[in-house]
């Protein structure tokens, strides 16, 4: 089972549409799922169809899905985008920066790292070091 963190807490996974892996989809998919090593620089003409883009974190040292994820948003891509896997909690407020707009983790790095710790994040905006210095 898995748990989606968004701004608000902790919640239940809403999508029901299933996912498609990068390398199988056809133009017409609603959903995709991109390994953190894809590139997607030939997605530009896909995208407005694609409601859900999730990317995986296979560990929480791997960052190349938020590159992934700022590319997409730079691409124009408006949909969900999900990061899915080793996300921590102290990653949540680049995450966010990123484009991503919610996580998926499993309940063992939720019971890990409780929803408390998310939610401090939660404010990513106003506590960036960016806004600090144009303060």
């Amino acid at each position: 089972m898995t748990v989606i963190v968004t701004d608000a807490g902790f919640g239940p996974d809403d999508w029901t549409g299933g996912y498609v892996a990068l390398g199988e989809a056809a133009n017409d998919v609603s959903a995709l799922d991109i390994p953190s090593d894809a590139d997607i620089s030939h997605l530009g003409n896909r995208l407005p169809g694609v409601e859900m883009i999730r990317i995986d974190f296979p560990n929480f040292a791997d960052g190349r899905g938020f590159t992934l994820a700022r590319q997409l948003r730079l691409a124009g891509y408006a949909g969900r985008l999900r990061a899915r896997g080793h996300v921590l909690s102290d990653q949540y407020a680049m995450a966010r920066r990123a484009g991503f707009d919610e996580v998926e983790i499993d309940n063992a790095l939720a019971h890990r790292q409780p929803e408390e710790e998310w939610r401090f994040r939660a404010n990513w905006r106003q506590h960036d070091y960016q806004a600090r210095l144009r303060g």
